[in-house]
């Protein structure tokens, strides 16, 4: 089995461009399936064999969204082997992921946005460190891009003038966001104060790029600053900048567009969020409310 796993991984790199993150995740999840199986051929892995193994992730009590990973990739894999006809039919194809709860994501008030980007530094701070936290701040909630699209940001990728920029999603798809102009004159404020130069825009205190980690410390650090402490994240940023766009009569598929989803129904959970919005235009109009 080790050669097509090899092959199926050559193929998610080079033809469909998925990114380092997904491939590791699913590198994880096949090694895992391939220690449970041993060295059975892969044409005497059938259905059964896959329930099995359905219940043997059960009995390590994962939860269901790290069961519904584990069967995704597996579906990838069998996938991949039927259409190069390594496999003549599919046997995961009849098999049912787990059941998932949809979780509504969190997201900040706008005040309570403004308190942490408003904590990065005083009025009277101008250090570099006060000024790049504050940019990067203004930059999540400017342009609702992932912590993974933040710390590869490089100085050609913002454009100052026209006010938009460009970052690499998921599977190194590129794209174009606008970027307003408080998010920009942070970076331009923290640019001009950088004693290290490099192409990357966020630099840690060694004058490298800025790891996801040294972002999420950051992120944590202003949060803790403010009392603001129910389970927020930097992909809260994302939350609550798809969240008041809506809330503001943003169509969802422009925000699907921005946040650079795929497809529609990941970007319909946040119509879940605006419900305060709703209320609020049922009050004001119905002659009964």
């Amino acid at each position: 089995m080790e050669k097509y796993i090899e092959k199926f991984f050559r193929y998610l790199e080079i033809e469909k461009n998925y990114s380092a993150h997904t491939i590791l995740n699913y590198k994880i999840d096949l090694e895992d399936f391939r220690n449970y199986i041993g060295d059975i051929a892969l044409d005497k892995i059938d259905y059964l064999a896959l329930r099995k193994y359905l219940a043997v992730l059960k009995e390590k009590r994962l939860g269901n969204r790290s069961i519904g990973r584990h069967l995704s990739a597996l579906r990838s894999f069998f996938r991949f082997l039927t259409r190069e006809g390594y496999l003549k039919a599919n046997p995961i194809l009849i098999l049912s992921s787990p059941k998932l709860d949809k979780h509504l994501p969190s997201f900040m008030t706008e005040e309570e946005v403004s308190r942490v980007i408003d904590s990065a530094f005083g009025k009277d701070q101008k250090d570099e460190r006060g000024l790049r936290d504050r940019a990067i701040l203004e930059t999540f909630y400017s342009t609702g891009i992932r912590i993974s699209e933040l710390v590869r940001l490089n100085d050609e990728d913002v454009d100052f003038i026209s006010g938009i920029a460009k970052v690499f999603g998921k599977g190194k798809k590129e794209r174009i966001v606008p970027i307003g102009e408080t998010a920009l004159v942070a970076i331009r404020k923290y640019c001009d104060k950088k004693k290290i130069k490099s192409q990357a825009i966020f630099l840690n205190k060694n004058g490298k790029r800025i790891t996801t980690r040294g972002v999420r410390n950051i992120v944590k650090k202003y949060l803790n600053k403010v009392g603001i402490l129910h389970g927020i994240t930097p992909h809260t940023f994302r939350h609550s900048f798809a969240t008041h766009l809506l809330n503001r009569g943003a169509d969802l598929r422009t925000v699907q567009e921005l946040l650079g989803h795929a497809n529609l129904s990941t970007t319909q959970i946040y119509t879940h969020l605006t419900t305060e919005k709703l209320k609020n235009v049922y009050d004001k109009a119905h002659p009964r409310a």
